[in-house]
């Protein structure tokens, strides 16, 4: 049987069409999952790399910082945390948000140093204060860097949230979990091709918002 075969027979299986394992239900668990992670992870991220970028500091510490995040293994610290705190909802969100916080953060830094000087300086010049060249000057002009750590953030953690089942959670991983445990392929197809589709549907939602929120000339000049 191949993998598109599988995946039909997946979606046309009717226990997945109702009910507490339905689609419906992992995907609104999946979706609930990540924008928690991706709130956290962003409330965390962005006023330590508004500091550092703003300041001109700090170039070190993140870039370590970063370095460490992207190195940590997550399913190691899920299976960690899960032995540890129990199996919770903790257990499943900080890894997802340490594996979260170094995209924002390294590329909302770099956003606003890479900020013209001159920009900044004629703000300055005006009378601006240091806050109001930060909200009015420098994350405007760093707006689509920092989208972009965003987007990177959040198709990370649609991706990882799937490990979440591996200490009974639900979501989309459900199905891949289940599925293993089942020997059941049509299962671990169909909840793949979820996975995915969710991560792409997130790329487009991102790229929505960056139309939206960031103005032309920026957009013509990257």
């Amino acid at each position: 049987m191949n993998l598109v075969n599988a995946i039909r027979a997946f979606f046309a299986n009717p226990n997945f069409h109702h009910g507490y394992d339905s689609i419906w239900h992992r995907f609104q668990e999946h979706c609930w999952y990540s924008l928690v992670a991706l709130l956290c992870a962003a409330a965390i991220a962005l006023p330590l790399a508004f500091l550092t970028g703003h300041s001109g500091r700090g170039d070190g510490p993140v870039a370590a910082l970063a370095a460490i995040g992207r190195a940590m293994p997550s399913l190691g610290l899920l299976v960690l945390l899960a032995v540890k705190l129990g199996l919770n909802f903790y257990a499943a969100l900080i890894p997802l948000v340490a594996l979260a916080v170094p995209p924002i953060l390294l590329t909302t830094h770099e956003g606003l140093r890479a900020v013209e000087r001159s920009v900044v300086d004629a703000a300055r010049g005006m009378g601006m204060r240091p806050l109001q060249i930060l909200f009015r000057v420098e994350i405007p002009s760093a707006l689509p860097l920092i989208l972009s750590g965003l987007r990177t953030a959040a198709v990370q953690i649609v991706a990882t949230t799937t490990i979440a089942a591996v200490i009974s959670f639900g979501g989309f991983g459900r199905y891949v979990v289940d599925g293993i445990s089942e020997y059941d392929y049509n299962q671990v197809a169909g909840g793949a091709f979820l996975v995915a589709s969710l991560s792409v549907v997130t790329l487009g939602l991102f790229a929505l918002l960056s139309r939206l929120l960031v103005s032309p000339g920026l957009r013509r000049r990257g």
